[in-house]
């Protein structure tokens, strides 16, 4: 009876999910799992947990490393995706894809702090069912952070939705929010962005994220005009607006400098010079703010055509450790 007991008590204990979204990450992984445990196992113990790395298709030794870990602990599981699909569907798909009674999404070059589960974890019991890790400091590039400061307060400006400034996704999802996630079945997700769209009791807590402990960070320029254009694309069309209004601005700035141009030939023509750079630089600004507005309309439409076609957020090739 005892025995009974005991084995019921087990079977009631709350499920931590950690999941590690990890890319080329061989010198990172190891390391990341032991810290991730040795955390749990010191301030988490009236809990059960599980360990899941996603990987997005590393190209080094990162899958060999991670079916060690995994063959030698099985409460650390695996998920290779069959190729790389993106910084956004891989960690995404993730959460959804695990049964925990809460998730906590933490990066695996340690710039975001390992010791802030505990904290996360707390206001979770304290009725939170989101809890966003802040960055209120970071030991990134200055000019990097005033670029992201500058990106997020003209977002906040744009966007019908509060946006999170300097979230990153590290934080922690109660379950209910993660079945939630799960019904949206929308193939270009910016978590970022849902967690405050959707309304779920949310606290904030703030850190100081260090530098990357090792290996080479892979948020490029491109990811983050990536990042940008799919925050904007998502959840703003004042640039459509911008687009419409300045466009119909130069119109009749244009319309009015024709009228007084001809004015000014017939009324002192002998005078008159016509300039030729006047005018091809008025024609390259038209031009140059032509191609800006339909590269910015073109962003759009690469967000619909994503949606339009519904696409699998990412393909598995591989589970490692799951029943």
């Amino acid at each position: 009876m005892k025995a009974s007991s005991v084995s019921n008590k087990r079977q009631k204990r709350k499920r931590i999910s950690v999941l590690i979204p990890c890319y080329n990450e061989e010198e990172n992984v190891v390391a990341m799992s032991k810290a991730v445990e040795e955390e749990l196992k010191k301030s988490c113990q009236a809990y059960d947990y599980e360990i899941v790395f996603i990987d997005n298709h590393s190209t080094d030794n990162t899958r060999p490393l991670l079916r060690a870990l995994c063959k030698n602990n099985k409460k650390i599981k695996a998920i290779f995706n069959a190729r790389n699909f993106g910084q956004f569907n891989s960690p995404y798909y993730g959460i959804t894809q695990l049964d925990g009674d809460c998730v906590i999404s933490i990066s695996c070059d340690f710039q975001d702090p390992v010791e802030l589960i505990p904290t996360l974890v707390q206001k979770w019991e304290e009725g939170a069912k989101i809890v966003a890790a802040i960055k209120t400091q970071s030991d990134e590039d200055k000019f990097v952070r005033f670029l992201r400061t500058c990106y997020y307060k003209i977002i906040h400006k744009m966007s019908q939705v509060e946006q999170i400034e300097h979230f990153t996704g590290f934080g922690l999802y109660d379950k209910a929010f993660i079945e939630v996630l799960r019904g949206l079945h929308d193939p270009t997700p910016f978590l970022r962005g849902i967690v405050a769209e959707l309304g779920f009791k949310r606290v904030d807590v703030p850190y100081k994220q260090a530098r990357r402990r090792a290996g080479k960070t892979h948020n490029d320029w491109y990811s983050l005009f990536d990042a940008a254009m799919l925050s904007f694309t998502s959840y703003t069309k004042q640039g459509l607006r911008v687009a419409t209004i300045g466009g119909f601005t130069v119109s009749v700035v244009a319309f009015l400098l024709g009228v007084a141009y001809t004015v000014a030939k017939l009324l002192y023509w002998n005078r008159f010079v016509a300039g030729t750079i006047p005018i091809l630089i008025s024609v390259l600004f038209l031009g140059s703010l032509q191609l800006f507005f339909i590269g910015f309309l073109g962003e759009y439409i690469m967000s619909m055509n994503n949606r339009i076609m519904n696409r699998p957020l990412v393909i598995e090739e591989e589970r490692i450790n799951f029943d």
